[in-house]
C-alpha cells in the first residue's frame, strides 16, 4: 500500500514539474486560439496589453535611441530631462493597438511579423500549416518563445509569471526592418461617361 501511495504522489509530483515548465506554451497555444475565435476576454486573460503596447511603441517609431532604456533621473537628470523632450517631439511610428487586434495577433503567432498588422484576409487557420513556437529562454518567472517565418526572421513572445501555473504575455519583439504601412481603402470606381450624362 505504501508503495503505491508513494508512486502516485511521484507521479503527483512529476505532473506538478511538468506543468510548471510547460505553461508558457499552453499560454502561446492559448493566445493563438483565442485570436483566431477572436475571443477578447480570453485575450485580456492572457495578455498585459498595456506592457505588450509599451513594447511595441518604441519597435514601431524607427528610432534606435528609443529601443534603449531612458537615463535615470538620480543619475543623469539633464538626459532624463533632454529624453523626455526628445521622445515628446519624435514623430510617432505607426500605432502599436494595430498589432493587438484579434486578426493582428494571430498573425504575429503565425510568424507574418511586422505584416500582420496589415492582413487584408485572414488566411485559413489550419494549425498543421502554423509554425510551432521554439523556446529561445526559460527561467523560473520568464520564458520566450519565438516563431520564425520562411526567411528565418523571429518574432519572439515572452510570457511572464503571474501566479503558480499563470502566464500573462508582456512583449512582442518584431522583426528587424521597415513597418509597413496599411493601404487606404479604394474608392469607388468612377461612373463611366455614358452612366454619368443620364
Amino acid at each position: 500500500m505504501k508503495t503505491i501511495l508513494g508512486r502516485l504522489v511521484l507521479a503527483a509530483i512529476a505532473l506538478a514539474v511538468i506543468a510548471f515548465f510547460a505553461a508558457p506554451a499552453v499560454a502561446f497555444f492559448g493566445v493563438r486560439s483565442a485570436a483566431q475565435s477572436d475571443d477578447i476576454v480570453g485575450l485580456q486573460r492572457l495578455i498585459d496589453f498595456d506592457a505588450v503596447r509599451a513594447s511595441l511603441r518604441p519597435q514601431l517609431s524607427n528610432r534606435p535611441e528609443a529601443m534603449a532604456p531612458p537615463p535615470s533621473f538620480l543619475n543623469d537628470p539633464i538626459g532624463a530631462v533632454r529624453r523626455q523632450f526628445e521622445d515628446a517631439a519624435a514623430p510617432q511610428g505607426p500605432n502599436p493597438d494595430a498589432y493587438l487586434t484579434p486578426d493582428a495577433i494571430d498573425g504575429l503567432t503565425r510568424a507574418e511579423g511586422r505584416y500582420a498588422a496589415v492582413r487584408v484576409a485572414r488566411p485559413g487557420t489550419d494549425e498543421a500549416s502554423a509554425p510551432w513556437p521554439k523556446p529561445v529562454y526559460w527561467s523560473v518567472n520568464r520564458a520566450r518563445m519565438a516563431v520564425t517565418d520562411e526567411g528565418g526572421s523571429d518574432t519572439v513572445f515572452t510570457f511572464e509569471r503571474r501566479g503558480a501555473f499563470e502566464w500573462k504575455l508582456v512583449h512582442i519583439g518584431l522583426p528587424e526592418g521597415a513597418t509597413p504601412v496599411a493601404a487606404p481603402a479604394s474608392a469607388p470606381p468612377a461612373a463611366a461617361p455614358s452612366e454619368a450624362k443620364r
